[in-house]
Parts: structure tokens; C-alpha cells; sequence
């Protein structure tokens, strides 16, 4: 009798133990799955929003977007996204900083001055569009970088990529950026498109989609010159590279499986953006990035990627260095260390 008491009690207490662990989640020494949380995301009405609206759509269709069009709350099974789509990085880098954001897309460069100024609280998770800078001209003059010289060049993107990229061209071609050209920096590229419309201006550094938003208005306007093309001939060991996805340290840290999962959505829609033109150009037009059928002939030059890891490291490092050492300021002061790129 006790012999059977003491196996029903014996059992009953495993049974009891079973229970337990159960309610806990799983077997013992199982890492619980990380919660959902609420991922903030921030990108440049062009390129590096283009590649993501698949991803947007997948979670809220363009016609369930709040009613402007900047902020898209989206929700779906695990994280939730909110995304912001803006027209310069001077609106995404305080909001980064501050913590108001968790993930951004950001000219290549920023994301090495939002690095150092931030001692190592910003994070680069992949380079998300090549070289898309090219010169436009409303003539046949300009044939060589040489053509350049003595003309004025309407652009935009001071202090950030496409600054550093035609200062680097300028001088590795023999033309002093400061004085052997003038270059008259406009806040937006819709400022230079207007210029080259009302005919204040004749040459123009312009990166797709814009390229395609001026011929359309301007059917005469050539693309003079590709300025990866003109970088890749220097053969220096670099490519020139436009937007990187940043996220803050600190988010990288506390939620890596939301992280992982981002990248591995991203990737997606940037595949499937690359793949699927016409489609992806209606939801691009739906999300007022710029319109359909723009969007539809430019995205064969928009060079959207999304390289990770190693590649990725290697890339950028590459690129920053070239910058480094024309301007240390343009990298903000000097190089990251390895922590600066994610999962390399």
C-alpha cells in the first residue's frame, strides 16, 4: 500500500512539473521568443523608399495609409512598422538621434558622421542603393568630367553623398571643386529639376528617379555623364555608393530578432521591386514617392540592393575610405570601427 501511495505521489508531482513548465513557455532552458515590438522606420522619398514599398504594402495597402502619405502605420503578425517617408536626411538624422526613430535609410556617408557623433550608437545593417548620381544637361557641351570646368551645376545634397562624390570626381579629374566649377546647392532635387525647367540653369547632378522626372518635362535633356561610370574608370578599388539602412545601437541590442526580420523583409521587397517594375512602380506612385510611370522607366537605373554582412563591410568600408581621405569631415572626423557594420 505505502509502496503504491509513494508512486502516485510520485507521479502526480511530475505531472505537477510538466504543468509548470508548460505555463513557462516550453521546455526548460528554451529562450523565450522575443515580443513584438513597434518598429520605426524612416526613408528618402527616391531610391531608398522605392526598394521598400513592398514591404509597406505587405502590411497596410497603399489605400489604408494615413491620409498624407508621410507616416504609414502598418501591422501585421509579429513587429508592427511605422514608417516615415521624407524628402531629406536633415528630417531623419535628429530623429535618430533623439531615439524617435529605430531604423533609417541614409546617404552612405551620413550614416559614418551620425556614427562618430553619436560614439558608436548608430549601426549599419546594409547598403540599400549604388551609384544613381548622373549629370544632365539641356545641350551637347558636356562629353568628359574635363567639360565640366568654368560651368555652374545646379545640385542638391550638400554635406552628404552627392557633395562628396562630385568634389571627389572634380579633383581626381583636374578641376579645383571650389573654384575651377560653380555649384549651386539647392535644399531639394526638385529644386534643380524646377531650375533646369525654367531654363535658370543648363547643367544639373541629379540621381534617378529625378533624372526621369526632368526628361519628362524636358524631353532635350540628355544624361551627359554617369558619375559611377566616371568612378568605377578611376579604378581605385572603391564604388560609389548613395544609401545605407542605419538603426540605432541601442535597438540593435535589445531586439535582434526584430532586426533579423526586418532585413529579411527588406530583402524581399527589394527583389521583388527589382523584379516586378510595372507593379512596384503603382505602389511607388500610390505612396507619392514620385509618379507611376516616372517610377516605372526609372527603376532600371536605380541600382536598388540590399548587400549584408561581409560584402556589405567591405563596400562600404571601401567607399568611406576614398572619402576619408579626401575630407576627413565627411565621414565625420574619422573611420568607424568594426562595430559600425552589422553582422560582418
Amino acid at each position: 500500500m505505502k509502496q503504491w501511495m509513494k508512486k502516485s505521489l510520485a507521479a502526480c508531482l511530475a505531472l505537477v512539473m510538466c504543468l509548470t513548465l508548460a505555463a513557462c513557455g516550453g521546455k526548460e532552458g528554451e529562450t523565450p521568443a522575443e515580443e513584438s515590438v513597434n518598429v520605426r522606420v524612416a526613408a528618402l522619398k527616391g531610391p531608398t523608399a522605392m526598394g521598400m514599398v513592398k514591404l509597406m504594402s505587405d502590411y497596410a495597402p497603399v489605400g489604408e495609409a494615413l491620409e498624407d502619405k508621410e507616416n504609414v502605420v502598418t501591422a501585421g503578425g509579429g513587429n508592427t512598422y511605422e514608417f516615415t517617408l521624407a524628402a531629406s536626411a536633415d528630417e531623419v538624422s535628429p530623429k535618430l538621434m533623439q531615439g524617435e526613430l529605430d531604423i533609417a535609410c541614409v546617404p552612405a556617408n551620413l550614416a559614418s558622421v551620425l556614427y562618430n557623433r553619436t560614439d558608436g550608437g548608430i549601426v549599419t545593417l546594409a547598403v540599400n542603393t549604388l551609384g544613381v548620381l548622373y549629370i544632365v544637361e539641356n545641350g551637347n557641351s558636356v562629353q568628359s568630367m574635363a567639360d565640366l570646368a568654368g560651368r555652374t551645376i545646379v545640385a542638391s545634397g550638400k554635406g552628404s553623398t552627392p557633395e562628396y562624390a562630385l568634389r571627389y570626381l572634380l579633383t581626381e579629374n583636374g578641376i579645383d571643386p571650389d573654384t575651377g566649377v560653380t555649384i549651386d546647392w539647392k535644399s531639394e532635387h526638385s529644386e534643380c529639376v524646377a531650375s533646369l525647367a525654367s531654363g535658370a540653369a543648363t547643367i544639373a547632378m541629379l540621381p534617378q528617379p529625378f533624372v526621369t522626372v526632368a526628361q519628362t518635362q524636358l524631353p532635350d535633356l540628355r544624361v551627359a555623364l554617369d558619375l559611377t561610370e566616371e568612378w568605377d574608370a578611376l579604378d581605385n578599388g572603391s564604388a560609389l555608393l548613395t544609401g545605407v539602412v542605419v538603426a540605432r545601437a541601442d535597438f540593435v541590442k535589445e531586439h535582434p530578432a526584430a532586426v533579423s526580420d526586418f532585413l529579411e523583409q527588406y530583402s524581399a521587397s527589394v527583389d521583388w521591386v527589382n523584379a516586378n517594375t510595372a507593379e512596384a512602380a503603382e505602389l511607388i506612385g500610390g505612396y507619392d514617392i514620385v509618379d507611376a510611370t516616372v517610377a516605372e522607366k526609372a527603376l532600371p537605373y536605380c541600382n536598388i540592393v540590399c548587400v549584408t554582412g561581409t560584402e556589405m563591410m567591405d563596400m562600404l568600408s571601401g567607399y568611406l575610405s576614398v572619402l576619408w581621405e579626401q575630407d576627413a569631415e565627411s565621414v565625420g572626423g574619422g573611420m568607424p570601427n568594426d562595430d559600425f557594420y552589422y553582422g560582418a
